[in-house]
């Protein structure tokens, strides 16, 4: 990194290369607590923890049951995330879909662009 280079100079570049990436085509896009939900399961996943649809909706930080209940629908039709069945029938664990772990694998490129860039 050059001296004249300030760590935010990174982010911010991280962020015009990210901001390109929403102009591809590829999947629709998320609104600020469809986003929020993305990095939770995102997160659990990297974990290894699995999350079921109950589990997301007891989550206050996201918001009311319902308004989380209706966001995991709208993300379930937009491509985002994907239900899979569990031991038990009734509950649903909810996981990315493929397109958005290309999505993620774009984001990091990204990322990888904006250090080399400013280094």
């Amino acid at each position: 990194m050059s001296k004249s280079t300030r760590p935010a100079d990174i982010y911010l570049r991280f962020l015009q290369l990210a901001e390109a990436l929403r102009g591809l085509p590829s999947l629709p896009s998320l609104d600020p607590l469809e986003e929020r939900i993305l990095g939770t399961v995102a997160r659990a996943m990297q974990d290894g923890e699995r999350l079921c649809v109950r589990d997301m909706m007891a989550k206050k930080e996201l918001g009311a049951p319902a308004t989380v209940h209706s966001r995991l629908t709208s993300m379930r039709e937009k491509g985002w995330i994907m239900l899979t069945d569990t031991e038990d029938t009734r509950r649903k664990q909810v996981t990315l879909t493929q397109a958005a772990l290309a999505h993620f694998d774009k984001l990091s490129k990204c990322m990888v662009k904006a250090v080399e860039k400013t280094g």
